[in-house]
């Protein structure tokens, strides 16, 4: 009967965190510095063509790209942590992120950057990048595998970020190195309905093949052998999980370029909420990274005049929030 009360309230908590998040899109719509800072009144958009063509042709497509930008990273740090057995990963820790702005800038200097070519190479090179990390992982002789992947995904980080100096160093300094540099500090000023739509198709695949997959991500955070007799199977199950992450997350980020911190803190707040049941703590993770990252766009383009790269408020805020936790000892380790 307890554990019975115990799920209706964290379905409960669910449903709350999905109002939460319908509630910060909504106000978000008329949140902004057109016709006055702050938010429309709502009969501006009958009677003004310009507040409402801002809203539809702008401020819709940009929100929703923050929404599956959040979920995204939210997402595979929650699948990463859970299935590496390992708090501190991220996309970014994996060399995932890493690989994939080297991807995106590798297209835009040596290819095209129109946004399927930038979108189909970074969700390449994220895929190697996550690949080199596991390979590297297994080959290391010594320390346990949550330090070796640690030390492996720090490789592998900064060998994508120094193959990504190379590429800033001979990109045209009047085209496409003013263009790669605001890529990397991570912004959704640009998102217009095209760019949408085209990652559109890729997050949502990737997402859904993880929400349906939740319930097996307690198994598979145990050993092959427990996992196998359980009735799973280790390999091509989190082959699978972890290509759905990296496919969701290479996609936002060729469009929003780099975003840190979401990927890892977001899990943490989800777990410390929902406990270490995965099956509540992705869903959570997906919902609070929506949140999250629609609230930091709103204060990187509403404030000032001048707009923040989104990848600035997010490893600000987050960092304080992962301070706050370690302070506390309250940060959750993956079972």
């Amino acid at each position: 009967m307890k554990a019975s009360t115990h799920t209706v309230s964290r379905s409960q908590a669910l449903v709350w965190l999905t109002v939460l998040l319908v509630g910060v899109f909504v106000v978000s719509v008329f949140l902004g510095r057109y016709p006055n800072p702050g938010l429309m009144p709502l009969d501006r958009l009958a009677s003004d063509e310009l507040a409402r063509s801002l809203v539809l042709n702008l401020r819709l497509p940009r929100l929703l790209t923050a929404v599956l930008l959040g979920m995204s990273l939210a997402a595979a740090g929650a699948i990463f942590q859970m299935i590496f057995g390992n708090p501190l990963v991220e996309p970014g820790f994996l060399g995932v992120s890493q690989g994939a702005s080297f991807g995106a800038a590798f297209s835009i200097i040596f290819l095209t950057n129109s946004a399927w070519a930038v979108q189909v190479s970074a969700a390449l090179f994220a895929f190697l990048g996550l690949g080199l990390s596991y390979f590297m992982a297994r080959r290391v002789r010594f320390g346990g595998w949550v330090l070796r992947l640690v030390l492996a995904g720090i490789a592998v980080s900064a060998l994508f970020s120094a193959g990504l100096g190379v590429l800033k160093y001979v990109a045209d300094p009047l085209s496409q190195l003013p263009e790669i540099t605001f890529w990397l500090l991570g912004g959704l000023w640009s998102l217009t309905w095209p760019q949408c739509l085209t990652i559109l198709p890729a997050v949502v695949v990737g997402l859904l093949v993880a929400y349906r997959m939740r319930w097996r991500i307690n198994l598979l955070s145990l050993n092959d052998e427990t996992a196998f007799s359980l009735g799973a199977a280790p390999g091509r199950e989190r082959t699978l999980l972890l290509v759905a992450a990296v496919i969701a997350t290479s996609a936002v980020i060729s469009v929003a370029g780099m975003v840190s911190w979401v990927g890892l803190i977001i899990p943490h707040i989800a777990r410390r909420l929902f406990g270490a049941d995965a099956r509540y703590v992705l869903p959570a993770s997906m919902l609070i990274g929506a949140s999250f990252t629609v609230v930091c766009d709103d204060l990187a383009r509403v404030p000032f005049p001048g707009e923040i790269p989104l990848g600035i408020l997010t490893s600000l805020i987050g960092a304080a929030i992962f301070m706050v936790l370690m302070m506390r000892q309250t940060i959750s380790v993956p079972k």
